[in-house]
């Protein structure tokens, strides 16, 4: 959330709102800028949706999704600056920033490479040790992160497709994104009741998480969320907060 910059646009964070109990908000390196940041601030307070920082690789034309070359010292600094200014508006606001949730390609390769994960848990702690931190749900972040003892939530993807191993779909390749609200509502109660999602292979992907995303930039964001919203209230599933 909290994405777009000067006259850009991305995504609908107005009618997101409603559908959702916890948001990601952009740090200003891949995406927003610090009017677009504090109107989303606004919104989620107002809204009651609890709030995370959402900091990335400093890729405002490639929206953070391509790998930048960062050296120890310069991604630390980059995480800190991006987490303590979030966390600074969130608390003028009067709200808590409890969580971080790295944004894009950093999330991915925290997922899988231990030292660029290790030098952004310690910047997170630098900034604020009580911080959780939001990743990909049974990958090595998830398993760095408790034997750091750093407070983890385990996340799972509505919108996006599954590798057979439980990795996420390179975007790169067809079929990365799910588009189709109903597809994705069922991939949501999928995780949610049978704690699996079905690779492009069909194969069932095991998926132990506690939160599910939905990217606020995907055009069909809002229409997927009500789908889900739709869905959980035919299987009487609960939607609320992680925290």
């Amino acid at each position: 959330m909290g994405e777009s910059y000067g006259h850009f646009q991305i995504g609908n964070d107005q009618e997101i709102f409603p559908y959702i109990t916890s948001c990601n908000i952009a740090c200003g390196f891949h995406g927003g800028d610090p009017l677009h940041i504090e109107r989303t601030i606004r919104l989620a307070l107002h809204h009651g949706t609890q709030i995370g920082a959402h900091p990335g690789y400093p890729d405002l034309a490639g929206f953070g999704r391509r790998k930048i070359d960062m050296n120890a010292e310069e991604l630390r600094a980059t995480i800190r600056y991006q987490v303590s200014a979030l966390k600074g508006m969130v608390e003028s606001l009067g709200g808590r920033l409890p969580y971080v949730k790295p944004h894009g390609a950093l999330y991915n390769i925290m997922a899988e490479e231990m030292e660029i994960t290790e030098h952004v848990i310690s910047a997170i702690r630098d900034v604020d040790s009580d911080l959780k931190l939001m990743g990909l749900a049974g990958s090595l972040v998830q398993e760095l992160a408790k034997d750091k003892n750093m407070p983890f939530i385990s996340e799972a993807f509505a919108d996006r497709r599954y590798e057979t191993g439980g990795k996420l779909r390179s975007r790169a390749l067809e079929g990365a994104v799910l588009d189709q609200p109903q597809e994705a509502a069922e991939q949501a109660v999928s995780i949610v009741l049978k704690h699996q999602a079905l690779s492009l292979k069909g194969l069932p992907v095991d998926i132990d998480a506690n939160s599910i995303c939905i990217h606020g930039d995907n055009p069909q964001a809002v229409g997927i969320l009500k789908a889900i919203d739709q869905a959980f209230a035919e299987h009487d599933i609960e939607r609320k907060s992680f925290g």
